[in-house]
């Protein structure tokens, strides 16, 4: 699978404005919420970098129940590391600026995806295969939304700039869960599937937006 054929193409929707439509996300972050995000810089930050963290757990996750598919492993892989090094690169932010990374914050907005996912899934392998690749690609596509939304609304330069390349990283990992969701979902509606995810995140998402946090 050459995952840069699909990722391309959305790397294109930045410069258009068009997250929304491209992601199908329903409700939009409002842009204030950039304003309480500059109150507490040194929160968005560790709770962004636990955010890479968990991401990254959440694919070697993926390849401990999945090992069997060669390509899917490669994949996960690679995402994981990846996801360290965004950490890292929010770790290297906060060290510079003086601050200091908290403990590991909850996500109450994952764990409200995560208790749909759980709920949804049918007890088969595949079910659970496809339930967590899209767990995952509705988390990217979110993230991905609230970085677009940070990089053009923070008066923070460097941060501007940071999230701006994260968001296209963001992108990328939306791709390559809902790829694999296709290719392995034999038997299942996908996009059927998808559409339901997309009307459950709109009613979650609509209680946040209001906390220095990526999903808050």
């Amino acid at each position: 699978m050459n995952l840069r054929t699909f990722i391309s193409p959305l790397l294109k929707v930045f410069s258009n404005n068009k997250t929304m439509a491209t992601f199908r996300l329903q409700l939009p972050t409002d842009p204030r919420w950039v304003n309480i995000v500059e109150k507490n810089i040194e929160e968005i930050l560790t709770d962004h970098a636990w955010c890479e963290q968990k991401a990254a757990t959440n694919a070697i996750t993926i390849i401990t129940i999945n090992s069997e598919f060669p390509d899917l492993v490669t994949d996960m892989l690679a995402l994981a590391k990846e996801e360290i090094e965004h950490f890292d690169m929010v770790h290297e932010i906060i060290k510079k600026r003086g601050l200091k990374l908290g403990r590991e914050r909850k996500d109450e907005y994952v764990g409200e995806l995560a208790q749909y996912m759980k709920q949804s899934n049918t007890g088969s392998r595949v079910s659970g295969l496809v339930e967590r690749l899209l767990f995952s690609a509705m988390i990217e596509a979110r993230s991905c939304e609230r970085f677009k939304v940070l990089s053009e609304n923070i008066k923070d330069e460097e941060l501007s700039a940071f999230y701006r390349e994260l968001m296209e990283s963001e992108a990328g990992h939306y791709t390559t869960f809902i790829t694999y969701a296709r290719k392995y979902g034999t038997g299942i509606d996908v996009e059927k599937r998808w559409r339901e995810w997309l009307d459950f995140e709109a009613s979650v998402i609509a209680k946040y937006g209001k906390g220095e946090t990526i999903h808050g």
